[in-house]
């Protein structure tokens, strides 16, 4: 039977179809076949039908022929022929790179998937990875003779590779292929191939930060963000990469402080020169910043660099000349402020802690509002989706006793934050909830703030609040009968 189908679709491949839909039916057959396990055993002996599909104008045959190879290396019998010396003996690499280079979308998708199930065993790698570095399928050999398109594809694939495994992630850095990523991240010549290649290099980021730190990665987006040459949206781009990059707690672990905060001051330097020439590179500063700051060891550099690279953050926060930079500062400074970060890790050093008190009252003192307090609640009165960005401001930075007297020393606030009708929305109404229960949790904590009889008010609304929880804000209603006529088709 399964002769008889390899014949048709030879046939197929050969010939114009007369019936229309008979190639897809008959590529959905085989498909679902040989993702059989004894579909899969059959593959050894129909290795020059894949050939011919590998070589197929019909860009369906040729994903078909790409998933079979598939199929093959990962349902081999190690009892049998070896697979990839099955791909070796009808030379199936060469031309599952010509599927990845030439092909359309969906079988370039399935050739990488190929290549990196080929790359997963040893003698696979040694396919991939040639001893001859003048090897016509060497990666980078192939790289430098193909499209822009073709050249973002292999580097995706350089990038797949990467998370297999560390021993073909270490193969990949000492072949030095890596420098293919920033050799074209420096090409100005196409913003969309550059932009690509930036997303590729935080996507191995997530696999093999271990080898970064070997790199001149962090150097190469510094490089990006402080060229004024490139399109305002590669620097964008570079900045939240950076900003993605660094953090997480352990970032540090592999990466010099010194190199940190080259970037930070970067990222600094660019957000002073902008003002408001951009706000969507404006957002993309503050955004990074606020990534960064997310962990202890981001936050109290950007609050100790000199000058503070948060004060950016802090005077976007309560600036209403742009909503989209306001709102970015916000979020940003609640993840300075430790919304994020688990309890014990709330709070700053001591010095980090006077920065931050330091630059909030500064900010008020220079606004009309004059107190911290007032700047809080000038934003809680804006719209729904600043209001969530204060929610989380004041839940990381009412673990603060500077913060939580100014919170409960305006009833105003008290009252929109404990308002059961506030809020509409699930985003709204769960932040909302951590903010009220953050207050409350650190106004019973405050003996001198829990005993003190002016308060006592403000106690039992907080605790209200938190009782009813972060969905149940309006009081059931008995149902009412309604009189009326009934409706007659």
């Amino acid at each position: 039977m399964f002769h008889v189908l390899f014949s048709w679709l030879k046939g197929v491949l050969q010939t114009e179809a007369d019936v229309p839909g008979v190639e897809s039916t008959l590529v959905a057959c085989l498909e679902r076949i040989f993702s059989t396990k004894h579909g899969a055993s059959l593959i050894p002996q129909y290795m020059p039908f894949v050939q011919v599909g590998l070589r197929a104008d019909s860009q369906v045959v040729r994903c078909l022929a790409c998933k079979t190879v598939s199929c093959l290396l990962e349902n081999f019998d190690e009892n049998t022929v070896p697979a990839a010396q099955l791909i070796v003996d009808y030379d199936i690499y060469p031309l599952l790179l010509d599927c990845l280079i030439n092909g359309n979308e969906q079988v370039a998708t399935a050739s990488m998937e190929a290549i990196k199930n080929l790359a997963g065993s040893s003698k696979g790698m040694e396919i991939v990875f040639p001893a001859n570095d003048n090897e016509a399928t060497h990666l980078r050999n192939l790289a430098a003779q193909c499209s822009s398109l073709g050249r973002v594809r292999v580097l995706a694939l350089l990038v797949k590779l990467f998370s297999i495994s560390n021993s073909v992630a270490s193969v990949i850095h000492n072949s030095g292929l890596l420098n293919l990523l920033e050799t074209e991240v420096h090409n100005t010549n196409d913003t969309l191939v550059t932009l690509s290649v930036l997303e590729l290099l935080y996507e191995k980021i997530q696999h093999g930060t271990e080898f970064l730190s070997r790199t001149t990665l962090v150097q190469l987006l510094g490089s990006v963000i402080s060229n004024t040459s490139m399109e305002s949206i590669l620097r964008s781009r570079a900045m939240m990469i950076s900003g993605r990059l660094l953090s997480k707690e352990n970032t540090f672990m592999f990466f010099d402080e010194s190199c940190v905060k080259t970037v930070v001051s970067l990222i600094d330097e660019r957000f002073g020169s902008l003002e408001s020439q951009d706000a969507d590179e404006c957002e993309s500063a503050l955004e990074a910043l606020g990534q960064i700051g997310s962990s202890t060891h981001g936050a109290e550099l950007l609050l100790l660099s000199s000058p503070p690279a948060a004060r950016h953050v802090i005077g976007a926060a309560f600036d209403r000349q742009g909503r989209g930079r306001q709102l970015a500062a916000l979020h940003a400074l609640g993840n300075i402020s430790g919304e994020t970060r688990p309890e014990n890790k709330i709070m700053l050093n001591n010095e980090a802690e006077e920065i931050l008190q330091h630059l909030i009252y500064e900010s008020a003192s220079k606004s009309p509002k004059l107190t911290p307090s007032g700047l809080f609640l000038s934003v809680l009165q804006q719209d729904a989706e600043i209001r969530v960005a204060v929610y989380r401001v004041i839940t990381g930075l009412v673990a603060r006793s500077w913060c939580l007297m100014e919170i409960c020393s305006k009833h105003e606030i008290v009252n929109i934050i404990t308002d059961a009708h506030t809020e509409t929305t699930k985003m709204g109404m769960e932040a909302k909830y951590n903010c009220c229960k953050a207050i409350y949790w650190f106004f019973t904590s405050s003996s001198k703030l829990a005993s003190d009889p002016a308060l006592t008010g403000i106690a039992e609304k907080l605790q209200e609040a938190v009782k009813r929880g972060p969905y149940l804000a309006r009081k059931l209603q008995e149902a009412q009968p309604v009189v009326m006529t009934a409706e007659r088709f």
